[in-house]
């Protein structure tokens, strides 16, 4: 068996080798035509085809030890999957030795002291149901099949963070299996420069292996979902939309969707498939008082659908997991902005009547609020001058259509990045996107981040992620 290794360079890897580090694991090591290599190495996006030279499946965190210590001993490149939903990809490599951490999927609830302790591999869904049994939430993003692990380092932003900021903000402590293979904690009290570099700065510094939550009291009910008119009406929608945001409560959040109209039940046959624009709501707080904060959107216009509804948290969380099935072919572009001025909004229109896949959508969403009161070093996420994420998210079925569905992303971003922060999601960066974007999407900390990165893996043994080099 033929692997990477740091330097690039193949090395055999035997069979001995394999046996012992099958016998190491609670787990198994999987090799290329053995059962689970496939699904092991599969992502959300069907764009990203890599083989990896091993798949080593995780069950706890002394295995995650015994993985990095085997890639330590052998100079072999390693990768790292949770939930695999990154759309770059960036949980698989070529030739190295992936960390399949997807069955690590237990969630701990402490509702008096209001903490959810996450192992790596779980998706949002999954903390989603443990933390609504008492009537708690942690902020994570907004469909549920997303692993929490990319999402957290990343950032993370969803339904909540208006009220209390990214994703990020809200961790209290994570488990890191370190380069030399030692498992430590990372908190304010704890490695504090390695927890303020994990909060935001991506996969970088080490294996996390758990994220310790804060919860917040929400649901189990809460007033979400969508209202969708046709296209012809976006000018209208997008005044009603800027009106809404002016003065919206940090309980509500305002998203907007151009897209063609899916298949869905709740919207008319004969508009399947036709240009649509449909805002997407969510009020955390009171239902009833949601209801009547909601009533303007539902009674403008002639809507052609309405499930803008009391409905149970977790169900609003899964709301849109339809439109992002695994196995399409996925690229986006994204900036943050500062507003929703008039100019963006033309803009915004242009781009959605010339998308080319009946699954691609152009999204504005909102993000002000709880973000923008800490100060721009508060952690790596950065970005607090963010109030709004603009992606266009391109999404298609076939290799030959790839070009259009790439041009059409890349053109419409041309046009908007002129009303950007000059920021941007690191989470949404598609592989081709260079040094220069991970810099706009870590704004003024890539300076403090390269350090930690020198302190903590100064021989870059985690780079095949959104890798930033030792200082």
């Amino acid at each position: 068996m033929r692997a990477k290794t740091l330097s690039g360079l193949e090395i055999e890897l035997s069979k001995n080798m394999l046996d012992e580090l099958n016998m190491r694991l609670q787990g198994q090591v999987i090799v290329p035509g053995e059962v689970g290599y496939e699904q092991s190495r599969t992502v959300w996006n069907s764009m990203i085809d890599r083989r990896p030279a091993i798949v080593a499946s995780c069950l706890g965190v002394a295995d995650v030890i015994t993985c990095v210590q085997f890639a330590r001993e052998h100079d072999l490149l390693i990768c790292i999957k949770g939930g695999g939903h990154n759309i770059a990809g960036t949980a698989i490599a070529d030739g190295a030795m992936l960390l399949d951490m997807s069955l690590m999927r237990g969630v701990w609830v402490d509702p008096q002291r209001k903490i959810a302790h996450a192992q790596v591999g779980c998706l949002l869904g999954d903390v989603d149901r443990e933390t609504q049994v008492h009537c708690l939430a942690a902020i994570l993003g907004f469909v549920s099949r997303t692993g929490i692990t990319g999402l957290t380092t990343g950032g993370g932003f969803g339904y909540l963070t208006r009220r209390w900021g990214w994703a990020s903000d809200n961790v209290v402590g994570m488990d890191v299996v370190t380069a030399d293979g030692q498992l430590i904690r990372a908190s304010s009290e704890e490695n504090d420069d390695l927890f303020w570099g994990l909060r935001g700065g991506g996969g970088n510094f080490g294996v996390v292996t758990g994220i310790d939550y804060k919860l917040y009291p929400v649901g189990p009910e809460i007033v979400g979902g969508l209202v969708a008119w046709p296209a012809s009406e976006a000018s209208k929608v997008l005044e009603l939309y800027r009106t809404l945001i002016e003065g919206a409560p940090p309980e509500l959040t305002l998203a907007i969707i151009m897209r063609p109209a899916p298949p869905a039940p709740w919207l008319p046959k004969d508009m399947h498939g036709k240009p649509i624009i449909a805002m997407l709501a969510c009020y955390s707080g009171d239902p009833e008082q949601g209801e009547k904060i909601v009533a303007p959107i539902k009674s403008f216009g002639e809507p052609i659908g309405d499930v803008l509804i009391r409905r149970p948290y977790v169900q609003l969380q899964s709301l849109l997991d339809a439109t992002q099935p695994n196995g399409r072919r996925y690229y986006w572009k994204s900036e943050y902005l500062p507003g929703i001025k008039p100019a963006l909004c033309e803009k915004f229109i242009e781009a959605a009547e010339k998308i080319q896949s009946p699954h691609s959508a152009a999204i504005l969403f909102q993000l002000e609020g709880a973000l923008n009161q800490l100060s721009n070093d508060h952690s790596a996420v950065g970005n607090r001058d963010a109030r709004y994420v603009v992606n266009l998210a391109s999404s298609w079925e076939q290799p030959e259509d790839d070009t259009a569905n790439i041009e059409w992303a890349q053109n419409a971003w041309a046009d908007m990045r002129q009303f950007s922060t000059g920021g941007t999601y690191i989470n949404f960066l598609t592989e081709d996107e260079g040094p220069e974007r991970i810099e706009a999407a870590l704004s003024s900390g890539y300076q403090r981040l390269a350090e930690i990165k020198g302190k903590w893996d100064p021989e870059n043994i985690f780079r095949t992620n959104r890798n930033i080099k030792p200082a």
